[in-house]
């Protein structure tokens, strides 16, 4: 255990995932298991800087633990836990905001696209400091390595900086840590609109597949998703639509792109899409029979979190009495 490199990662318990978090993360997450020490963690503290209701966030919660290990994360290879489980998350997050600076955290380009929308009266500081709780929570585990897209990319250029400078100031404390970026590429994007990521909080519910939806509905949704006009399976930015398909089927049957505009030379868009929705619901199939088994047996799902929390607790609190050493709190 002690040679493998640390990969930490994380998501929102913000309702059902989607085929974007599963063939964007959750199924390289699977794959880095063997050959990694895996913490994976629901961040639950990161959901409440937005109004949640409280059954609601308990219940997206387990269900976010229960789509991690219906893909394939393996409780006996990697830690599975809820960040409000270790307080060390909380603790270090403080610690955090006392290093980081107000320029840096109001150049966080979520923070400003997540602000434009709201009054300024009504900004919660939540909103404003979670890139330090982000960063607490893959420096506590003194990950080499975090899984990000594009658009986590700045916090993890926070994580980097506030590393350092706690280095810089207190002596070696925490690994300054890479991004690990993905050899399969591709984001998924919104099946309404190929421009941008595909997302469940998009008001179009056909812009995106949940891992839950029916064989009807993940039918019904990419019979309606945009393509083009030209009526032509090929892969190029010009038909950004049949790109997201294309990329789709080939992230779950494993062709590659050249392939896949081979086989459909000459055949109209109706059965590709037809082709793609099939191979889709083939992939998520199993993995909702098992995400219905887990959520029928919450016991079993509240050992795996228990567990999880204690062994992740243990490295937590190891580098947060570090910390806490090195600023200058008293032990208890």
């Amino acid at each position: 255990m002690g040679d493998k490199k640390v990969i930490f990662s994380g998501m929102q318990p913000s309702g059902a995932l989607t085929l974007g978090n599963y063939l964007g993360a959750l199924k390289n997450w699977v794959k880095l298991q063997d050959e990694y020490d895996c913490y994976y963690c629901v961040v639950d503290m990161h959901a409440i800087t937005v109004p949640k209701e409280p059954k609601d966030l308990r219940r997206n919660t387990l269900e976010v633990l229960a789509n991690y290990i219906a893909s394939g994360i393996d409780p006996e290879k990697s830690t599975l836990f809820i960040q409000s489980h270790v307080s060390a998350h909380a603790e270090l997050g403080w610690v955090l905001n006392s290093l980081s600076y107000y320029g840096e955290l109001s150049r966080m380009t979520q923070f400003k696209d997540k602000s434009k929308r709201l009054d300024s009266n009504s900004i919660p500081a939540g909103l404003f400091v979670y890139p330090t709780l982000m960063v607490a929570d893959i420096l506590l585990y003194q990950a080499d390595l975090v899984p990000v897209g594009e658009d986590q990319r700045q916090h993890l250029e926070l994580t980097r900086d506030l590393a350092a400078r706690f280095n810089n100031r207190f002596s070696e404390t925490f690994k300054v840590p890479d991004a690990y970026i993905s050899s399969e590429g591709a984001k998924i994007m919104s099946l309404q609109d190929p421009q941008s990521k595909m997302s469940k909080s998009d008001s179009n519910e056909n812009a995106y597949i949940l891992l839950v939806d029916s064989h009807d509905a993940i039918r019904r949704k990419f019979k309606r998703a945009v393509t083009d006009s030209m009526g032509v399976v090929s892969y190029n930015d010009e038909q950004p639509g049949v790109k997201n398909l294309i990329n789709i089927y080939s992230k779950i049957s494993g062709k590659t792109s050249e392939t896949i505009v081979s086989e459909y030379e000459g055949k109209g868009y109706a059965q590709f899409k037809d082709d793609v929705a099939e191979v889709v619901f083939g992939e998520l199939k199993p993995i909702q029979e098992k995400i219905n088994y887990l959520l029928k047996n919450k016991d079993y799902l509240e050992k795996i979190y228990l567990l999880g929390a204690e062994k992740a607790e243990y490295v937590a609190r190891k580098t947060l009495r570090k910390v806490y050493k090195k600023i200058g709190f008293i032990p208890r």
